[in-house]
């Protein structure tokens, strides 16, 4: 039986368009060693093996890439997006064609790996956290250009949320727009005015002084940059519940439970995307 996710897809037009260009990319003049050498009637079923602990992310974008190269393909799931597999244990199976498999391997891969990255990077933190915690771990716009939309995806895959999709989902002013208008209250002012109803403003703040001044201006949200533990507590005093609270800056797994302990809505951690590892995912032919 296939698994199925219960994760909101990413939209397939988008899925399609992103393998469509890395297929061209990798595929464009031809494949010289797979067409020398594989005559097109020989079939495999290679599977797709974890080589390590991790969290799998981005199954879709694995079958997508192989039926691109050749629609006549299967793949099938045996565990789905979000789930724990260990070393040795097989995620996927890809039947049909060798010359075809063997062309659209290295793109499927590199997907699915990186994203199995993500997600695998954003369980590590959501597990760190402490036992009943409603604090969120989210990403940031710290993405790979072109694949927002996967490593957003993979994050949720790994347990954790969204931050805003792009620059005009939502209003986050940060120190350069503060440096640029002169000040946190112009800043929010500014953005009060010219934002919609609908649309809530937040502001980071690097200083407890920024934190009193963005409160008194009416901020909705307040992201508290690189904060140590000590000043990050005297902030979410300061804020009392009259904001929610982020913290952005010098997350890792060792710490993230003292700051979600201190009171905070929201983590926002960039390196679950920017510095986030592929994993080791091998497509293994018997």
């Amino acid at each position: 039986m296939r698994a199925t996710s219960p994760l909101s897809p990413i939209p397939r037009l988008v899925v399609d368009e992103i393998v469509r260009r890395a297929l061209t990319e990798d595929l464009a003049r031809g494949d010289l060693t797979t067409d020398a050498t594989v005559p097109p009637d020989v079939r495999g079923a290679p599977v797709l093996r974890a080589r390590e602990s991790l969290v799998v992310a981005g199954l879709d974008v694995f079958e997508a890439a192989f039926l691109a190269v050749d629609p006549s393909l299967s793949v099938e799931r045996l565990v789905a997006d979000g789930a724990r597999v260990a070393p040795g244990e097989i995620a996927a199976r890809v039947s049909g064609a060798a010359a075809s498999i063997l062309k659209g391997e290295r793109v499927a891969l590199n997907l699915v790996q990186r994203m199995s990255g993500v997600a695998t990077a954003t369980r590590r933190l959501v597990d760190a956290l402490p036992a009943g915690s409603r604090t969120r771990v989210t990403d940031t716009r710290k993405t790979t250009p072109g694949l927002r939309a996967l490593e957003r995806y993979a994050v949720r895959c790994g347990g954790g949320h969204n931050h805003r999709e792009d620059l005009g989902a939502g209003v986050l002013i940060k120190d350069n727009h503060v440096a640029a208008c002169g000040s946190v209250t112009v800043a929010i002012e500014r953005a009060r005015a010219h934002a919609p109803h609908t649309t809530r403003i937040e502001c980071e703040v690097d200083t407890t002084a920024q934190l009193d001044e963005a409160l008194a201006a009416g901020a909705d949200i307040i992201m508290l940059d690189n904060f140590d533990d000590a000043t990050l507590a005297d902030a979410v005093a300061r804020v009392g519940g009259r904001a929610f609270i982020e913290v952005s800056g010098n997350v890792t797994p060792e710490r993230i439970a003292r700051i979600a302990e201190a009171g905070v809505d929201a983590i926002s951690v960039g390196g679950i995307t920017h510095s986030a590892r592929a994993v080791d995912l091998g497509l293994d032919w018997s």
